[in-house]
This record gives structure tokens, sequence and C-alpha cells, in this order.
């Protein structure tokens, strides 16, 4: 190998991880800990697929990191082990996160689904209707049952509102050959409630939550993933423990014990050490509580920032789900006691957006019966993020006794 940098911390590393991929989040293990009640219960509704009958719709509830995802990816391992062939029924899985608009939606369901390559959907060019249709035209000719998981459900009705739901959802109407069912995956409860009547009352089914994680139950998920990717010895007997406590303060998220994990192991690897510690836990946490969100609003442009000021301004009286004509409403007041040139509501609209694009706020299309759809605005940072923002920003602090007027909150 040519001299390089990289030859020093090559030869330094000592690879103690014998099999990586047990400790990415998204493995989905042969055995899943402590979630059996929940896989039972999905199982028992979903094996009637396999007589060819259609099984309830169904919405998975609760919190990052309990074990949604890698059980229903589970339950489709296992459907397609009962089913080898697809020939009865068939799981299809879209993440609604990535995949985040209706004409996607169903790009991503047709393309899983269609294998004739002069059948597939195309990318972009078709309308919203003709890739339904086309959709429809073709899963009636299969004569199969399709379970399709459509995981981070809730993403989508913040986007493009609730559409999309009411066409898939009333897809069984058109269908006359095969049945479709549809699973939600969402970290919100109330998720049904912000469905217009027409969408609910086809998409709604059973529903099943998912507790968090205690710290007990954390240890025994570590304990399987050390197992499968570590020889005997590597892993300090406090290492498991303690990346499980700090989990368990994190309303029980399997990801971040997992995380906490590999980090920690991959410190060790880079150290040269033969033994996982606690003190490379420690290192591992410093490491992943980086606070990236606090640099991203210190690096926003001095307008994004008084947009930001209104929104929390608003929350800390009483409007935490605030349109954006509350947020405009504030903003313009917060400018002329700045001193500032006022924007077009349109372009608050624009840096709204962009305050939700990169997770600072969340701005969800909800509809509110006769009164239409409106934009509603949460903040999704944290406290501490907000008053690190508040004790160090100098515009922020020329506000602090501003109060903007009480606004009328729609929910």
């Amino acid at each position: 190998m040519a001299d390089s940098i990289f030859n020093q911390f090559i030869e330094k590393r000592k690879v103690i991880t014998k099999n990586k991929k047990v400790l990415q989040t998204t493995y989905v293990p042969n055995v899943l800990p402590h979630r059996s009640e929940q896989i039972n219960k999905l199982a028992s509704i979903i094996s009637i697929a396999l007589n060819g009958e259609k099984p309830s719709n169904i919405m998975v509830y609760g919190k990052t990191g309990t074990g949604k995802t890698a059980v229903l990816n589970y339950i489709g391992k296992e459907l397609k082990k009962a089913d080898e062939n697809e020939s009865t029924c068939q799981y299809i899985y879209v993440n609604c996160e990535i995949v985040d608009t209706p004409y996607s939606v169903l790009y991503n369901i047709g393309n899983q689904i269609i294998l004739e390559d002069s059948k597939r959907i195309p990318f972009t060019g078709w309308s919203f209707e003709k890739v339904y249709s086309e959709l429809v035209n073709y899963i009636n000719t299969m004569n199969k049952v399709f379970i399709i998981v459509l995981d981070e459900i809730d993403k989508l009705i913040d986007k493009k509102g609730d559409d999309i739901f009411y066409y898939i959802a009333k897809i069984n109407e058109n269908l006359y050959e095969s049945r479709v069912s549809i699973i939600g995956i969402s970290n919100n409860m109330k998720f049904m409630e912000f469905l217009e009547p027409k969408a609910r009352s086809r998409l709604g089914g059973e529903s099943i939550v998912f507790p968090p994680y205690k710290k007990e139950e954390l240890e025994d998920i570590l304990q399987a993933r050390v197992q499968e990717a570590f020889d005997p010895n590597v892993i300090d007997e406090s290492v498991i423990i303690y990346c499980a406590s700090i989990a368990a303060k994190e309303d029980g998220d399997a990801r971040i014990a997992i995380d906490l994990l590999k980090t920690a192991a991959d410190i060790a690897e880079r150290n040269g050490d033969a033994i996982v510690t606690e003190a490379h836990v420690k290192s591992a946490k410093n490491s992943i509580e980086f606070d990236i969100m606090s640099e991203a609003i210190k690096t926003l442009a001095p307008q994004s920032k008084l947009v930001l000021i209104s929104i929390i301004k608003n929350t800390e009286n009483g409007n935490g789900n605030m349109t954006t004509g509350d947020v405009y409403k504030t903003y313009q007041n917060i400018s002329s006691v700045v001193g500032t040139s006022t924007l077009s509501q349109r372009r608050i609209g624009d840096l709204i957006s962009e305050l939700d694009s990169i997770g600072i706020i969340t701005a969800s299309i909800r509809s509110f019966g006769r009164a239409g759809r409106s934009r509603v605005i949460q903040l999704s940072i944290d406290r501490t993020n907000i008053e690190k923002f508040k004790k160090e920003d100098p515009t922020f602090a020329y506000l602090e006794d501003y109060t903007p007027p009480l606004q009328t909150k729609i929910i």
C-alpha cells in the first residue's frame, strides 16, 4: 500500500466486531426480545392472507425505537417463508419519510408488484390518476392479497395532506380478484384524528400499541446483539448495563442503545483496544450528543431567526399549534420592534418550509372540516435548544419582554 495519511490509522485499528451488520438499527434479528405479544397479534390478524382472504387494516403506534419497523419487517420475512413463491400474498414495505409524495408512494408500491419492464410506472411524467388506474388494473390481474406497510405514515399527511390515504384505502372498491390490506406505522397516537372522515372510515381497522422498552428489556436486546456481533469477552459486562440505562432515560429507545454500543465498539477499534469498556460508551455518548441542532439554529439567516422567534413566542403564549398567518402577524410586530424590513407572507411561508425541512419545526397540513385546510406549525426542538438560543442570540435578548397578542388556537 502506498504511503498515505490513512496508513497510521489502519495499522493502529484492531478489528473486534465480527459482524457489523448486527449493530445496524435496520438489522432484523431472528428473535425480537419482548415483542412476542405484538408479533403474535399481528400474525393472527394477517394469517388469513395465506388463505386468500383480506386481513383488517391495522394501525401500529409507538414512540421511536420501540421496535415497530423491526417487527413489521420480521412479519414480512415470516410471510415470505410461509408463501415462498408469493402465489397467495405479497408483503410491500414503503418508508414514507423517504417516499413522501402521493405519486412516489404509488410508484414505489407499483414497482414492487409489477415485474414486466414494459408495464412499470415511470419515475415521473404520468398524472396521479393514471398511476392509480394502472396500478389498480395490474393488481386486479394477479388474484393475490397484498399487505402494504406504510411506515412513518404521518410524514405524508404532514407534507401533502390526506388524499393519498383516501385513494389507497378505497382501492379494494375497484378490485375484483385481488385484495389489499393497509398497515400504517406512526409515532403519533392521534394520527387518525387528522384524517378527513372519508379517509378515516376506509383506513380504520385494528390498532396495536408498542410500549417503550424498560431498562431490563433493553439489556436483553443488547445482549442478543452482542452474542451475534462479537466474540466472547470482547464487551465488558458494564457496557450493556450502561447503554441500556442511557436509552431507558430516552423513552426506552432501543435505537439509542444499539447506536451507543456500535459507536463505542468503533471507538475501541480505532484506539486499538481489545475490549469495549464503559469509558468507550461515555466517549460514544459525547460524540452522538454533539449539538447539531444548536449549530443549525446559530447559522440561520437573520430573517429566518425572526420567524423562529415568532414561533417560539407564540408557543410560549399558549399557541403551540399555529398557522402561517399567526406566525406572520407576530413576525410583523417583531420586525417593527427590532426595526428590520418586513418580508411578504408568501416569503415567510417559504422560510417556514425551510425550518421544517431541517427539523427545527414541523409544518403539517391538516383538515378542519368546513374551515378547510391549514398548515399547522409546531416547534420540534427541545427546551434545551430553545433556552440556549434565547440565551445566546442578541435579537432574542432584545425581545425578552415582548409578548405577542393572544391569537385564537385552531386546535
